[in-house]
């Protein structure tokens, strides 16, 4: 795997510097960004992958539909596209992302500064299968009935339903 350089931030989200992905998460930073989106069906219910076993962190726990690190130079919206494409297969000039909203690790108790968005889609994205294992259509109360049975997520998987749908 590539060693990623992420730009860190101040607590305004303004560049001050960069630094290698292994190195942010060595010195357990959180002053980097990241983009998640959620994609929702009709029903309400909320598409959740099962990250792989080969991830460096949460493997084979639940994650947002999509999400990654913002790479150094980039800007939110950027990043959204290439990690739309890199994981879900999906062009960003073919879907609508409605955005949610900004979220950082002093006001939201997050792991990094992120962007968060929405697409709206019935159909199962054509995902990388190097990223994710399986796949669920849950509800924000049926997944926050996973989770509290047992199964793992991401830590800010709950955290961005919670703040954005309500669970």
């Amino acid at each position: 795997m590539i060693d990623e350089l992420l730009d860190l931030v101040d607590s305004n989200d303004a560049v001050v510097g960069c630094a290698l992905r292994s190195e942010v998460y060595a010195d357990k930073l959180n002053n980097f960004r990241v983009v998640n989106v959620l994609i929702e069906n009709t029903a309400g219910q909320l598409w959740i992958p099962r990250r792989s076993s080969t991830k460096r962190i949460y493997p084979l726990s639940l994650d947002t539909s999509m999400g990654g690190h913002v790479m150094h130079g980039e800007t939110y919206d950027q990043s959204l596209a290439r990690e739309l494409k890199e994981e879900l297969n999906i062009d960003i000039s073919g879907v609508t992302c409605q955005f949610l909203g900004h979220l950082t690790p002093h006001q939201h108790d997050v792991s990094a500064f992120m962007q968060v968005y929405k697409i709206a889609q019935d159909t199962v994205p054509d995902y990388n299968r190097e990223d994710f294992v399986e796949y669920y259509w849950l509800s924000p109360r049926e997944l926050s009935a996973r989770l509290k049975c047992g199964d793992t997520a991401k830590s800010d998987l709950p955290k961005i339903v919670n703040y954005f749908l309500g669970i």
